[in-house]
This record gives structure tokens, C-alpha cells and sequence, in this order.
């Protein structure tokens, strides 16, 4: 029996949503849109497609304008002659406590990639709590020291916050929501919608742990060979992938794109950056690394790692000059030892990413449209 077939049949669902449920390896057992909702649901925090939509038929025609609707994870302002990266994010990950990290790590390690992934060196954060009644002050203080030893792991500095409490059981533990500011000291632009025909296609490494692990904590499973979230700060790679692509001591722009595959995985995000780019991308599926313990997992749960969020790696869009150079330079750093180059941009297909397959056909890769892992950071 094949894995479609093992799914659940069609079947209606909350009239409140106006969608039906579709057989799916790739989606879960979240609710597959077909029509426009009247509730939120919880592929709205996918990251993919819903997300997408969310942003664009709500948020968009209230706060348009051009710093916003670049798309980008963080907006690049210029004040007083000084370009800066500001971003925001919030974490709601379920269990709190993960293989490999917490709720408070991942905080700020995740907004300090979001920063990176513009050139940015990141400087300062603010964090707002959101408390249950009830959650055990050691639990609260593990929490904030995780953040704390991760700031200064970064080289940031947590200078303001927030704090609020609400009714036990209208909450689940603690939610936090930070901002980050930094600077861009390099000339250029990198932004999803710079990719051109010929750039090279780099992964910083291993995909999918950080998902997998997040979904072994949370349903007390075992897999064969332990797994565990990727979570860590990005920004001294992307420092050290600039310096490789600077050519004779120019700040040209080679570095087109960069981007953490956080929510929605690689092919989410290849797929968002191909399609702000209005290009094609070509993947090679022998080139992209999964460990066996993460393929394994995904294969017993029906899932897919291309579509399993990472929290501690990125892809980078990079004129065909630099690539090899950039490659070799992110091998010499700890976070980037297992990159490889895994596609290319095309002309053809604008938008599309299509990938090789190990069989010889090629599958494309869409934007993910429900929610495999809700509550995955």
C-alpha cells in the first residue's frame, strides 16, 4: 500500500473554515483551504500558503508600504546615514524544553538569524513574555537564562521588555515575542526577490532536525539514533560568506539572497524566493544532506524533510563567481562544516522550483498549503 492510500478518506469539516480535508503525506491532519475561512486555523501559522494569505488579505491592505511589502523577514531602514535591520518574531513552541535547546534559546537565536539573513550584525533585542497563571517560577527562570547565555553566545544585548499574566488554562506556559535591531556595515542589497538565472543554490547543512526533534519530545517517540534541533545563531557564518564573496577588496553584490528555512522548510522558502524573484530554480535531490535518523522519522510519520522546519540553517542565492568560494568558506565554519551546493536558478519556469529526483523524473516544490507541524517555534 502506498502512502496516499493510507491516508484518511475526504471528509467535510467545521463549516466555520469552509475547506475540506484532502488526503495528504505532505500536510497532516491540519485542514487543506479551498475556499476563503471565516475562523483562523492552524495552518495560518504554517508559514506557507495560508500564511501567505493571511498576510495579504488582512494585514497588507491595512500596512502597506514599500519597507513592508519587500517580504522579507526583517525591513532594512536607512536613519541618519546608517542602514539597520529591525525584525520581530514570537514563539509558541510546544514542549517548551527540546533536545538541543528550549522556548528561550530558540528566541533568540531566531531573531538573530532574522537579522543575518540581511547582512546585518546584530546588536540589540527586546522580549515580551506572555505568563500563565501557574507556571513554576524554576520553569520561568531556566527559561530566561537559556535566553541570557544565548544573548551573550550572540553578542547581543536583551535592553528592554515586557511582561504579562494571564488566567491559568488561557495560556500554554509561557509565549515570548522578541525584537531585534542590528546593523548593515556592507555595501549591497540581499533580498528574495534578487535571485538571477545562473546563481548557485547553498545549504548550510543537515535538514529537518529541528522538526523532528520537536516532534519526538512532543509524542514520547523514539527513533534509531538520536535527534536533535539545530538551534543557533547564524550570524557569524553569514559574516564569513560576505568575506568570501567581497572579490579584490569590492563590495560588489554576489550574495543575492539569504534566507533561514525555518517554517515550511527548504522548499517553502526556495519557493517564496523564486517567486518574489520571478526566476526558476533546479534542485538535485542526491545533493541535499538528511541524516538517516531524520529521514527515517519523516518516512515512519509520512512526512517530508524538504518541508521540515530548521532553526539553525540557511540558503543562500550566489552570483555562479562566488559559489565555490563561499561553499568552501561556510565548510571552515562550525555551523556551515556539512554545506553544499544543491541547485541552481533558471530562466525557465519563473516562480517554479522543480527537482531531480534520485529516480531520474523530476517533482516540483510548492509553497507548503496546510500545517504538518503546528507549533513547531
Amino acid at each position: 500500500m502506498n502512502r496516499a492510500e493510507e491516508m484518511p478518506t475526504e471528509r467535510e469539516i467545521d463549516s466555520d473554515v469552509g475547506a475540506t480535508e484532502v488526503p495528504s503525506p505532505l500536510f497532516g491532519s491540519c485542514p487543506l483551504p479551498i475556499f476563503d475561512h471565516k475562523n483562523i486555523v492552524l495552518g495560518h501559522g504554517s508559514g506557507g500558503k495560508l500564511t501567505a494569505e493571511l498576510i495579504d488579505k488582512i494585514f497588507r491592505p491595512s500596512f502597506t508600504n514599500p519597507v513592508l511589502d519587500k517580504l522579507d523577514d526583517q525591513a532594512v531602514l536607512e536613519i541618519g546615514g546608517a542602514r539597520l535591520a529591525f525584525t520581530t518574531d514570537s514563539f509558541v513552541v510546544t514542549p517548551i524544553f527540546f533536545p538541543g535547546g528550549d522556548i528561550g534559546t530558540l528566541a533568540v537565536n531566531g531573531t538573530v538569524n532574522d537579522l543575518a539573513m540581511s547582512g546585518a550584525r546584530p546588536l540589540y533585542l527586546a522580549a515580551a513574555f506572555i505568563l500563565e497563571e501557574g507556571l513554576p517560577s524554576d520553569v520561568l527562570r531556566r527559561v530566561v537564562e537559556s535566553m541570557g547565555a544565548a544573548a551573550r553566545a550572540a553578542g547581543v544585548q536583551l535592553v528592554t521588555g515586557d511582561t504579562k499574566v494571564v488566567n491559568r488554562g488561557k495560556g500554554d506556559q509561557i509565549f515570548i515575542t522578541t525584537t531585534g535591531i542590528g546593523v548593515i556595515e556592507r555595501k549591497g542589497v540581499i533580498s528574495a526577490d534578487r535571485a538571477r538565472p545562473g546563481d548557485k543554490i547553498l545549504l548550510s547543512g543537515f535538514i529537518g532536525d529541528h522538526g523532528m526533534a520537536i516532534m519526538s519530545q512532543r509524542e514520547n517517540l523514539e527513533f534509531e539514533g538520536a535527534i536533535q534541533s539545530d538551534c543557533a545563531a547564524l550570524h557569524e557564518l553569514v559574516a564569513q560568506m560576505l568575506e568570501a564573496a567581497t572579490v579584490d577588496s569590492q563590495e560588489v553584490q554576489f550574495v543575492h539572497c539569504l534566507r533561514d528555512p525555518t517554517r515550511g522548510g527548504v522548499a517553502t522558502t526556495l519557493s517564496e524566493i523564486a517567486a518574489q524573484s520571478k526566476v526558476g530554480m533546479l534542485l538535485e535531490e542526491t545533493t541535499l544532506p538528511v541524516r538517516e535518523s531524520v529521514q527515517g522519522a519523516c518516512e515512519i510519520l509520512g512526512l517530508d524533510p524538504l518541508y521540515v522546519a530548521n532553526e539553525g540553517k540557511l540558503v543562500a542565492v550566489v552570483s555562479r563567481e562566488v559559489a565555490e568560494s563561499v561553499l568552501q568558506k561556510m565548510r571552515e565554519h562550525p555551523l556551515g562544516r556539512d554545506a553544499v551546493m544543491i541547485g541552481e536558478v533558471v530562466a525557465e519556469h519563473p516562480g517554479m522550483v522543480r527537482m531531480k529526483t534520485t529516480v531520474g523524473g523530476t517533482r516540483i516544490l510548492d509553497v507548503m498549503f496546510g500545517e504538518q507541524l503546528p507549533r513547531i517555534c
